[in-house]
């Protein structure tokens, strides 16, 4: 396939902005609330107003994530949640819906497990969309950009706060898709949110690129997705997700949770 071969997450972004919306994206752990509950999330979470799913890969290090969203990969790797099992999910997902953009987020050691060129033919495979790699740097990242470049595929990147100007051409001369930025220093879920950071950051990066930028660590509520998304394109919703998936007491429950939440915020999107 080309590398210029539109996808789902190019589709969904073109016909936000021909509707003059924002985009929510959310997150959840494959494998979280049990295995049976994935799809079924994924399909609350559609249902109830998201754009974009990104569904988290489970790993033992997730270095990158605050406490409530390690212990949302705690709970799938309990449930022996693999890479190729939420590849699996995936496909099951499919089933239902052909349109909604999957990207699988994570973290680079279960796709060197498997290899990169089998991971991506396997993603294509399965119905994903992206990939986003948390701790996979720039520099290393081109052969991955390629391979799933070539079957369609688009390779997610995260910009922060402190990234230089040099590193930010670098990067988004390597990203599609559509570029995650994150709000805050640290890990998700932390910390409070400053807009007027947001905004700057926002313009510096639009110098660079044209893509879409979603912007997630902090979001919580509709109030908080709306101010970040006047700035950007849209906001990614995932701590506060992770957490009523834990909290629930079985998967009707987390689904009541899920689709409480994501109305809300989609509500306060749309307003």
């Amino acid at each position: 396939m080309s590398e210029f071969q539109e996808n789902r997450i190019d589709r969904r972004f073109a016909k936000l902005r021909g509707e003059g919306r924002k985009a929510l994206v959310t997150y959840i752990v494959a494998g979280d609330g049990g295995l049976d509950n994935t799809v079924p999330l994924m399909h609350q979470l559609v249902a109830s107003g998201s754009d974009l799913i990104e569904l988290g890969v489970p790993f033992s290090d997730p270095m990158a994530e605050g406490p409530v969203i390690q212990k949302g990969h705690e709970r799938a790797l309990a449930n022996r949640v693999s890479l190729r099992k939420c590849l699996e999910l995936v496909r099951e997902f499919r089933q239902q819906d052909s349109e909604t953009p999957v990207i699988l987020m994570g973290y680079a050691n279960p796709i060197e497990k498997m290899g990169a060129e089998p991971f991506a033919d396997a993603a294509c495979d399965a119905g994903v969309d992206g990939a986003l790699t948390v701790d996979l740097p720039a520099e290393e990242a081109g052969p991955l950009s390629q391979l799933l470049a070539e079957r369609g595929l688009r390779n997610i990147f995260l910009l922060t706060p402190t990234t230089s100007e040099e590193r930010i051409e670098e990067i988004t001369r390597l990203a599609s898709g559509f570029v995650y930025y994150v709000s805050l220093k640290g890990v998700t879920g932390a910390g409070h949110l400053d807009l007027d950071s947001v905004r700057d950051n926002l313009a510096r990066i639009r110098r660079f690129t044209d893509l879409p930028l979603c912007v997630g660590f902090g979001i919580k509520d509709g109030a908080s997705a709306r101010s970040v998304s006047e700035h950007g394109d849209g906001a990614v919703v995932g701590s506060v997700l992770v957490s009523a998936v834990g909290a629930a007491a079985d998967g009707a429950a987390a689904r009541d949770s899920i689709a409480d939440l994501v109305d809300e915020i989609r509500t306060a999107l749309d307003s």
